[in-house]
C-alpha cells in the first residue's frame, strides 16, 4: 500500500549504505561512551588512579558501546532499504554510488 506524501521527488529512491550507517553508528557509540566515561572519571577514585589509567580501564565499555550502536544503525539502514524496496517504490530503487 502506497502512502501519499506532500513532497514527491522526481528522483528515484536511493538505498542507504549499510556500511556507512554502521561506521557512523560506531562513531556515535564511541562518543557516547567516552562522554559517559569522562563524566564518571572525576568522581570517587580521582586521587588513587591517573586519568589515563581510568580511561584505559573503560576501553571494553567503549568498544561495546561502539559495537552496539554500529549494529543498531546498520539494522536501521537494512530495515529502511527493505521498506523502500518492497513497499514504497519497488520499481524505482537505485543503489548508492
Amino acid at each position: 500500500m502506497f502512502v501519499p506524501s506532500l513532497y514527491i521527488s522526481g528522483n528515484p529512491a536511493r538505498l542507504w549504505s549499510v556500511a556507512r550507517a554502521a561506521a557512523y553508528g560506531a562513531g556515535i557509540g564511541v562518543l557516547a561512551a567516552v562522554f559517559k566515561t569522562v563524566g564518571t572519571l572525576g568522581a570517587a577514585d580521582a586521587a588513587v588512579h591517573s586519568f589515563a589509567d581510568r580511561l584505559t580501564a573503560s576501553v571494553p565499555e567503549i568498544a561495546a558501546a561502539a559495537f552496539a550502536f554500529a549494529l543498531l544503525c546498520a539494522g536501521a539502514a537494512l530495515l529502511r532499504n527493505l521498506i523502500v524496496r518492497r513497499l514504497i517504490r519497488p520499481d524505482a530503487v537505485r543503489h548508492p554510488d
